[in-house]
Formats: C-alpha cells, sequence, structure tokens
C-alpha cells in the first residue's frame, strides 16, 4: 500500500451543528481550524464509517473519485451526517479511494447507504474493483483520533475488522 493518502477539507454535515465542536480541528491538509479546538469532537456519541473501493482498472478511479465528489456537494442536506472526509491514494498502478463519514447515529447512515443516488454508484461500480468498510462508535466523536484510526486502516498499520 501507499503511504501517500489524500485528504479532501472536512465537510460539515446538518448534524455537526448539534455536535459541539464538531466541525473544528483539522481540515484534511493537517490544519486546525474552525471552533480553536485543535483536537474537535463532540460530547455525543457518534458513528464512523471507514470506505475504501480499489478498483480492477487505474482508470476506474476518475469515475469513483468524480462521483465522490458529486455526493460531498449535497452533504449539508444529509440528515443526521455530522461530517466527511474523502480520501485518495494517487497510486498510479494501484489507486484507491473513499470516504471516512461521521453520523449521529447507525440509522441516520443506513439511511444514506440506501439513497438512490448512492444506490446507483455502488451498482454501476460493483463489478469494477473490490470494496470494504466498516463502522464504530465513539461515545465522544474526536476528529484528530477518528482520522488517524482511519488513516491506519488505510495504510495498513492496523488491520481491518474480518
Amino acid at each position: 500500500m501507499s503511504a501517500t493518502l489524500w485528504f479532501t477539507p472536512w465537510k460539515p454535515g446538518p448534524a455537526a451543528d448539534t455536535a459541539p465542536g464538531a466541525s473544528g480541528g483539522r481540515d484534511g491538509k493537517g490544519q486546525s481550524g474552525g471552533n480553536g479546538r485543535s483536537g474537535g469532537g463532540t460530547d455525543g456519541a457518534a458513528v464512523v464509517s471507514v470506505t475504501e473501493f480499489t478498483p480492477h482498472r487505474p482508470l476506474t478511479a476518475l469515475g469513483v473519485t468524480v462521483e465522490g465528489i458529486a455526493l460531498r456537494r449535497i452533504w449539508q442536506d444529509l440528515e443526521g451526517a455530522v461530517g466527511l472526509w474523502l480520501w485518495v491514494d494517487p497510486d498510479p498502478f494501484r489507486p484507491r479511494s473513499g470516504s471516512i463519514s461521521v453520523w449521529r447515529t447507525e440509522r441516520d447512515l443506513h439511511a444514506f447507504v440506501g439513497r438512490r443516488d448512492h444506490m446507483r454508484i455502488v451498482r454501476s461500480y460493483r463489478n469494477r474493483g473490490s470494496m470494504r468498510a466498516t463502522t464504530w462508535q465513539t461515545d465522544g466523536f474526536d476528529m484528530d483520533a477518528t482520522q488517524e484510526a482511519a488513516r491506519a486502516l488505510l495504510s495498513g498499520r492496523s488491520a481491518w475488522p474480518a
């Protein structure tokens, strides 16, 4: 696996307003911003989802990236969405990409996964690569800790759950 991972800036969702501190923290480039709390976080529980798509053919990565950016544009309209990072491994021979999304509840995550636009993308790329995902719950969302845990999974420093 490539050691290089690029992250988009943190994109807060509508639930970020109800999660104190969730709009602060790192912006994807490692820069602190937002509310002044360097770690960012929330006093409430959250659900974190990490996804990874590895296409069979490198050129397929471009289409997946474009679709991910399109979904990111509607992020502020998604019920229960706390925030999102998109990420990409720019390896020209084995590119990978995905998301790290944070949700108020598991129900909110499942509502997004079942959305028509999301399902259309999943179906259109289902046979064009391999996909894996994991989720976990946290009692208090911390942006830095979440991004580091996801980075450990994506870089191979931590094993994906079986």
